[in-house]
């Protein structure tokens, strides 16, 4: 079987991958972004490894051997699941291996911004703080998660893990389920508006669609509470960049804390890159999914798609 793995740095170049040496000719490329390079690059591929690398049609016609395409990665909408099943292509994807990291991402962002942790940084760091007579300071007020409702969007492995968390600071819980199908019961579900309205933190986990598309829009941020963070570690459209700035600049949210952005990494254009003040946004280059250990579950996760697929099992299909 030749395999080509077109994004191999999309794991970091610190995590090994020669285990899927041990399944086929593996040909490597650091990345791969345009459809050119992918067609190039995938014509005699019998299997696939990539991350966001158009998988469409135009990139695969011309790949007639193509028989199984691995995602490094739980999202998959840079693939055309309609075409590759019509093509007899299985897709397959990474299931749970950044959950714990995602989670663990979207309080370390939430307390550095609801205890300010960037300016009291600053505060010690500049000498004001040595120069003051009284040993503490509290001059920017901070606050605590115990007693706040915690609003969630994406009840799945994620905001699961984030709720379980959120509930053992002392956070209520509230949801709101994107399609409307959600089954889970462990906590309260609530209509959009309530979630707006109510949520003292919101974090998004859901995957992007025509429905979570411009989920945040002005109109859902002018609903929200002054004091209210908001957290995006899903996907950057989810929120309209253009009116969340608009609303960090006129006080109409607190702050927020973003992984993702509406296109990556951060454009110039993009209105959130002037704001500098880290006590209302962070941004991170979309790094939550990514630490040693998730990285290396997610090698692992695609090892194991193609040993199974070998077999004839199918063990992570998106596209029946």
């Amino acid at each position: 079987m030749k395999i080509v793995v077109l994004e191999r740095n999309s794991v970091g170049p610190d995590i090994d991958v020669s285990c899927f040496e041990e399944l086929g000719e593996v040909t490597y490329y650091r990345n791969t972004v345009t459809i050119d390079e992918v067609k190039e690059r995938v014509k005699d591929a019998d299997i696939i490894v990539a991350n966001k690398s158009p998988m469409n049609e135009e990139s695969l016609k011309d790949a007639k051997n193509v028989k199984l395409i691995c995602e490094f990665a739980t999202g998959y909408d840079n693939c055309d699941l309609n075409y590759c099943r019509e093509r007899g292509i299985w897709v397959e994807n990474v299931v749970d291996y950044s959950t714990a990291m995602v989670a663990q991402h979207t309080f370390t962002m939430a307390l550095a911004l609801s205890q300010s942790l960037a300016h009291y940084d600053e505060y010690v760091k500049s000498g004001e703080y040595s120069a003051q007579d009284r040993f503490s300071n509290f001059s920017v007020p901070f606050y605590e998660l115990d007693g706040k409702t915690w609003g969630i969007v994406g009840m799945g492995n994620i905001g699961r893990r984030v709720a379980k968390i959120a509930k053992a600071f002392g956070c209520r819980v509230i949801f709101y389920s994107i399609t409307g199908k959600s089954t889970c019961t462990d906590y309260e579900q609530v209509d959009k508006e309530t979630l707006f309205k109510e949520s003292d933190f919101l974090s998004l986990h859901c995957p992007l669609s025509d429905l979570s598309r411009n989920f945040v829009d002005k109109e859902a941020l002018s609903k929200m509470k002054k004091s209210a963070i908001l957290i995006n570690v899903a996907r950057g459209p989810v929120v309209n960049n253009t009116d969340l700035y608009e609303a960090l600049e006129n006080g109409e949210i607190r702050a927020a804390g973003l992984d993702v952005l509406e296109k990556e990494p951060l454009q110039l254009t993009n209105p959130l890159s002037k704001i500098k003040d880290s006590n209302r946004l962070i941004i991170t280059p979309h790094l939550a999914w990514g630490s040693v250990e998730a990285r290396e579950r997610c090698v692992r996760g695609v090892y194991d798609n193609i040993k199974d697929f070998l077999q004839g099992k199918p063990r992570n299909l998106v596209n029946p």
